[in-house]
């Protein structure tokens, strides 16, 4: 089976292999008698149907009909929506600039990315959008929804939301714009680097390294005191780029991430090597419910490694693995095939990274209301295999946060604790000295 790509998990396929494969030789009758089932009705409607039908609309919606069977995160796209995908992992399209999910059969946002149409029209996390222009979006499929908002550049899209605090539902028009997502983008607080990286698309390994070296110049050309890695809000991406970026911070040969197929089918592991990885400086990687995927794997991978500490809210919890394959037609499958597992085989499916220290986004609370979406409000989602129950989720601060002038005027709160956490370590502290410091 000839393989190009990982994406957000998924991995890029060819529709050859899959079409050369045999078919298991013992299948069941039960099958054909379905099989035959669906080709009578298919007839009859394409026969007798009031009005003349669409072969290949019929197709797409018994295929699409079929994999909502499954889980939340396999299905279908038609050619458009595949083609759509694919730009997403470049990083450049037409639409909005908004990341959405289903939630009870509504459409809700995730998150808006920043410095994007959506973003600067004041769309927040949490947003009930009712309507897309004229189209009400209850039971909308999730990929139709993306199709509407995603567009040439220029042209208006009306989204009708309804957010905690509205009297009643609100319309923002906003105009599409062209997206260019940098990934990464970094800023230095008194030798402590701070590098957001927004999504895990081509190329973000070598933006961080890039990034890290600007940051660099910026510290007189020495070594950071200190690293804030933050990967709030981050929806996922390319798991090669996940896996690199996690291997930039770990020496050789410690474990990444692994994944776990069908039962009896061999697990699959990804482990550092011992190149381009960064000094031993101490890290905090910040985290929140817009963490998801990929992000969870870099999180899950530094925290089991102690070579950082986690601090946030817990992430969104989707610990499985996608793969998605191309048909001759130019659509696209994505289906599970796996579930993925942190170094010290913790699924976070479900339940997410629990963060070492539980900061909200203000002071003395912990932000977890209703309105944001996790893994476990989607519908058909798998279960933690080993584990359900709920992250206990209650504020811990570390023993060592001193208030620093530096970052004594941000908004960001979360932002604030991870910088005076950091500048509270001795001088000189190893990577790894950081990740003592956490609870047990």
């Amino acid at each position: 089976m000839r393989s190009s790509r990982w994406f957000v998990a998924p991995l890029l396929l060819s529709v050859h292999a899959l079409a050369g494969s045999s078919a298991p030789p013992n299948r069941g009758e039960a099958t054909y008698k379905q099989l035959e089932l669906f080709a009578r009705v298919l007839s009859y409607v394409e026969n007798n149907y009031v009005e003349p039908v669409d072969e290949q609309q019929l197709m797409y919606g018994a295929i699409k009909g079929m994999l909502d069977t499954l889980d939340p995160h396999t299905l279908f796209m038609p050619p458009d929506q595949f083609k759509e995908m694919k730009i997403d992992t470049s990083g450049e399209f037409g639409g909005l600039g908004i990341e959405v999910a289903k939630k009870n059969d509504q459409l809700v946002v995730v998150t808006p990315i920043e410095d994007t149409p959506a973003w600067r029209a004041g769309v927040k996390a949490g947003d009930q959008v009712l309507r897309i222009d004229d189209e009400l979006t209850r039971n909308m499929d999730l990929s139709r929804a993306i199709q509407k908002m995603r567009g040439p550049a220029g042209k208006r899209v009306l989204l009708t939301i309804m957010r905690e605090g509205f009297a009643q539902p609100r319309e923002f028009a906003i105009i599409r714009d062209h997206i260019r997502i940098a990934s990464v983008e970094g800023a230095l607080f008194g030798g402590i680097g701070h590098v957001k990286v927004k999504n895990f698309q081509e190329r973000t390994d070598l933006s961080l390294y890039k990034e890290l070296e600007r940051l660099r110049g910026l510290n007189g050309g020495k070594e950071l005191r200190g690293l804030v890695l933050d990967l709030r809000n981050n929806p996922g991406g390319l798991l090669d780029q996940a896996v690199a970026v996690s291997d930039r911070f770990l020496p050789g040969n410690l474990g990444i991430v692994s994944t776990r197929g069908r039962p009896g089918s061999p697990p699959n592991e990804e482990r550092s090597k011992e190149r381009d990885t960064e000094r031993a400086y101490p890290i905090v990687v910040l985290v929140n419910a817009g963490s998801a995927s990929a992000s969870e794997i870099v999180a899950g991978a530094l925290q089991d490694n102690q070579r950082a500490v986690v601090l946030g809210v817990p992430t969104f919890g989707k610990g499985s693995v996608q793969t998605v394959i191309e048909m001759e037609d130019g659509s696209g499958l994505k289906l599970t095939i796996a579930r993925y597992y942190t170094p010290k085989g913790r699924s976070i499916q479900e339940k997410g990274i629990a963060p070492d220290f539980v900061v909200g986004e203000e002071e003395g609370t912990v932000k977890a209301k209703g309105d944001q979406l996790r893994e476990k409000d989607l519908k058909r989602h798998f279960r933690n295999e080993s584990d359900s129950s709920e992250i206990e989720v209650k504020p811990s601060l570390p023993a060592n946060l001193k208030p620093w002038d530096v970052a004594e005027k941000l908004s960001d709160y979360q932002l604030k604790v991870a910088l005076e956490y950091l500048n509270g370590l001795p001088p000189n502290a190893p990577g790894r000295s950081a990740a003592s410091a956490r609870p047990n």
